[in-house]
């Protein structure tokens, strides 16, 4: 069991990326920025799945960029453009999609 907030790490560096759970078929991680911090859209071979737990900003999914606070879910499709802009300190789950 891991208290997710708890796990959280951050870096006035640029976003982190914290390894929670890797299967066979998906590998699951925070992703923590802080206020003014991004990842610029950019596309992966995998699809994934976005889950803001804390904070707010925006994420971008393919051509569409949407406003998300706590509890917002968004959805990457595989070889789609993926980013992240940080407003207010975001901590985020990112679950990927090898399958």
């Amino acid at each position: 069991m891991k208290d997710l907030l708890k796990a959280a790490t951050f870096s006035a560096d640029g976003p982190v990326k914290v390894d929670l759970a890797t299967t066979a078929g998906s590998n699951v991680v925070l992703v923590c920025l802080e206020s003014g911090q991004a990842i610029p859209p950019h596309p992966e071979p995998y699809a994934v799945v976005f889950v803001v737990l804390q904070g707010e900003g925006a994420i971008t999914s393919g051509t569409a960029e949407y406003p998300v606070t706590p509890m917002h879910l968004v959805a990457v499709g595989k070889d789609e453009d993926r980013g992240i802009r940080c407003t207010q300190r975001m901590v985020l789950l990112g679950i990927r999609d090898d399958v």
